[in-house]
């Protein structure tokens, strides 16, 4: 069984896959100050709850955007599974030309989804991330990374209502009624959930524009149904897409690994 790890700055979100079919997902806080024993006890215990252990996983594979939880998973790794994951960075094998200017800067969950969005389509597409971040990356049509827009995330911008405006409240991200709030919750909320829309609107037609043709449009990321059912330029919800796409570059790099996984 393979390990499939994405660190976000938020969360980290685990797969378990047996061959191609996700069998298992797991999810938990990214603590920064998190450590390893602390990691090894929670996996351990959600493993256990699924009635399975630390030795049904032949291999791993890591992509972290948060450093010092890039250490925490590389030594639980080790101490478990008897040798460090795989992790995506400099090279490793992704099989997708990167073409932005300087490609180390480009973070590796971005280029995790681009990959498992090209293998899905074979065509130009935008993969837009409702994450800490909300990014956009684009693939060509000829499966290259283009580059891609990255704006403040739904939850970044909820919190700095709340924290820099003395009479707004902290609100939960949901649909409003309507547009026009008759609340300030409903007005706040109505400003994340369809302002938040009309950006992704915005940018995938002018991402469009530059391409010269109307590219296939991926959601991922916690928000992305709710988003989802608000636009028509969203084609596709895919809540796993980055697990996927660490699923398919373990499989490119696996020889260079012994097989297994």
């Amino acid at each position: 069984m393979l390990l499939t790890i994405d660190v976000g700055n938020t969360h980290t979100v685990l797969g378990l896959f047996e061959g191609e079919t996700l069998a298992h997902r797991l999810r938990l806080s990214s603590r920064r100050d998190a450590t390893a024993d602390e990691v090894d006890a929670l996996i351990a215990g959600m493993l256990l709850q699924r009635g399975m252990g630390f030795e049904a996983i032949d291999d791993a594979i890591l992509a972290s955007v948060v450093p010092p939880l890039t250490e925490v998973f590389e030594k639980l790794c080790a101490d478990r599974l008897g040798r460090p994951p795989m992790v995506v960075g400099p090279g490793i094998k992704t099989g997708m030309q990167i073409l932005y200017d300087n490609p180390r800067e480009v973070g590796a969950d971005r280029i995790v989804n681009a990959v498992a969005a090209w293998a899905r389509h074979e065509g130009p597409c935008v993969v837009v991330d409702f994450g800490t971040a909300t990014t956009f990356d684009v693939i060509s049509e000829r499966g290259a990374y283009l580059g891609g827009v990255i704006a403040p995330g739904i939850g970044i911008s909820a919190d700095a209502l709340f924290s820099r405006a003395a009479k707004l409240p902290r609100v939960e991200v949901v649909r409003p009624p309507r547009v026009v709030g008759r609340t300030t919750v409903q007005s706040i909320q109505a400003g994340l959930v369809f302002g938040y829309v009309s950006l992704v609107e915005g940018i995938v037609q002018r991402i469009g524009d530059e391409l010269g043709a109307r590219p296939r449009v991926l959601a991922t990321g916690g928000l992305a149904p709710l988003l989802a059912k608000e636009t028509d330029v969203i084609d596709e919800v895919a809540t796993e897409l980055t697990l996927e796409g660490l699923r398919i570059i373990h499989a490119r790099n696996r020889d260079q690994r012994g097989g297994e996984g």
